[in-house]
């Protein structure tokens, strides 16, 4: 099941293996609001409206419920708060939730059947879930439908969060993220691995959550956040709002960017770190999205001025009155192994040796574990460890509420051609890159009078884009598409909205309220 991921374009290497299993038998469900080029590999596209997910989610839940085919061995198992759950999603009828996600009640009931007798099933998603205003819930409801049919934790069955960037994975796990030490360790709950950590870095770890971006950018906006330190993002570009976010990042008192290319970030900056392309400029690790640690091996020596990110950050805190030395990346990843129990085993060694190996790995005779939930399937309790629970989640509508006004629904992606910002492939040629469009379904370009290739103003209730129309017909009637590839000539990012997923920091990109206005014609033309 493919669930908001558009798996042939945004990772098309990955793809590759799901049409091996395709062609091996495997049946194939789409769930996206756009009929996709992965939707048209599916046995079942169900074209969704955006922002029904949860919606979806807990109809698939009820039909597998009313008809018996919950994994009740699993259940009584590993889980916790089946009750609960079942009364949540009583409600989402199959006639319910036809009504609120435009996805025909026998669609939604195939899938549940299918997804339920299956002997192997994933779940796999991407940003079409998480940029939400509600986006943890929307995981959580994906989550909920694994643990109904004991459709994880087992070989060929899982929940899998396809990664946007090449070793996002890795940043996570090294603590990249503002409530956890690196390998997953909580900062305000785990006062036993703090305290690891204040011994190994000789100061004490504040015991207190830090800011998601999307708190960085409030607390610039109250003064408390004055100088930012940016290493390899381009939120001046990336950013929903970008009105807000770029009249922020201009008022700070100092921003320093540490990059490869020159972003638009970087030309706002008081300074610039040139860094290397960690892939073959430098030494280290990269972790995949299926928790496979594998090595990085030095190709080439960085051009110009460009120098390896932890020497940057070493001079750095040099500078600041730090010695720590020269640290090599092996360094780095043994104090790493000797701080996060789930890297423990995770030798320099064994890593060349094995060709990676999957986290958790608790010492050098482990092999690392192949299904990260297994010990959900533990005969013994004590081996099974704290159980799954399932997730009360209520289906929220979009906050950019359409109206006559704005009545066109703005969803916003990826192409097979280009990337986030365009930052890596806008300095290449391609012969797929055709440049920003609005997306329409011809239907709508009729609606609206307007031609295909015709010039016009996409307007929200933040700010006005002039882009060219596309009908494409994989649109259905209300639904547009834009990318941020081009923000150079095209800044979808003044359009959408900011509002934010209070659990997980995330902007809701993926549900903009548009309208489209005709230009004046040009005099003489």
């Amino acid at each position: 099941m493919l669930w908001g991921s558009n798996a042939r374009e945004t990772h098309p290497i990955f793809f590759h293996h799901v049409l091996k299993g395709v062609r091996a038998g495997a049946r194939l469900f789409v769930v996206d609001p756009r009929r996709t080029a992965s939707a048209q590999w599916a046995d079942v596209w169900l074209g969704l409206d955006v922002g029904a997910d949860i919606a979806l989610a807990n109809a698939v839940a009820r039909e597998i419920l009313h008809a018996g085919l919950e994994n009740r061995a699993f259940i009584e198992r590993a889980t916790t708060g089946l009750d609960a759950y079942a009364a949540c999603v009583e409600p989402y009828t199959l006639e319910r939730a036809e009504r609120e996600t435009g996805v025909p009640a026998a669609a939604i009931r195939e899938l549940a059947h299918s997804f339920a007798r299956a002997d192997r099933a994933q779940i796999c998603w991407t940003l079409g879930i998480t940029e939400h205003h509600n986006a943890v819930d929307n995981v959580l409801a994906l989550i909920n439908l694994a643990l109904l049919t004991g459709h994880v934790g087992r070989y060929g069955s899982g929940l899998n969060p396809l990664r946007g960037q090449n070793n996002v994975q890795g940043g996570g796990d090294m603590g990249a993220i503002p409530n956890k030490l690196p390998g997953f360790q909580d900062i305000e709950k785990d006062a036993t691995a703090r305290a690891k950590f204040d011994a190994a870095w000789g100061v004490a770890v504040p015991p207190t959550y830090g800011w998601h971006l999307s708190d960085m950018f409030a607390g610039m906006e109250r003064g408390e956040l004055t100088h930012l330190y940016v290493i390899g993002e381009n939120p001046a570009q990336s950013e929903a709002d970008a009105h807000r976010a770029l009249a922020l990042l201009g008022g700070l008192e100092q921003l320093v960017v540490q990059d490869i290319f020159l972003t638009k970030t970087a030309a706002m900056a008081d300074v610039v770190l040139p860094a290397t392309a960690t892939w073959c400029e430098a030494e280290g690790t990269v972790t995949s999205s299926e928790r496979r640690v594998q090595r990085v091996r030095k190709a080439l020596e960085p051009p110009g001025q460009a120098r390896d990110d932890i020497l940057i950050i070493c001079d750095l805190a040099r500078r600041l009155g730090h010695d720590w030395g020269d640290v090599s990346a092996e360094q780095a990843w043994n104090e790493l192994r000797s701080l996060s129990p789930m890297h423990a085993g995770m030798s320099y060694r064994r890593l060349e040796e094995l060709g990676g190996i999957h986290w958790p790995c608790y010492d050098e005779q482990h092999p690392g574990e192949q299904f990260l939930h297994s010990r959900l399937w533990a005969e013994d309790p004590a081996a099974r460890g704290t159980l799954a629970p399932f997730s009360v989640v209520e289906q929220e509508p979009p906050v950019d509420e359409l109206t006559p006004e704005f009545p066109i629904r703005l969803t916003t992606g990826r192409r097979l051609d280009s990337f986030n910002t365009g930052v890596q492939t806008a300095g290449y040629r391609s012969p797929m890159r055709r440049g920003e469009s609005l997306d329409l379904s011809p239907e709508d370009g009729e609606r609206y009078g307007v031609a295909d290739g015709e010039v016009v103003r996409a307007r929200s209730r933040r700010g006005s884009v002039e882009v060219p129309i596309r009908f494409d017909e994989s649109l259905r009637p209300g639904l547009a598409f834009m990318t941020l590839h081009f923000g150079d000539d095209v800044m979808t990012n003044l359009l959408t909205i900011d509002a934010t997923d209070p659990k997980s920091g995330t902007a809701e990109f993926k549900a903009t309220a548009i309208r489209i206005e005709k230009l004046p014609a040009t005099v003489g033309a």
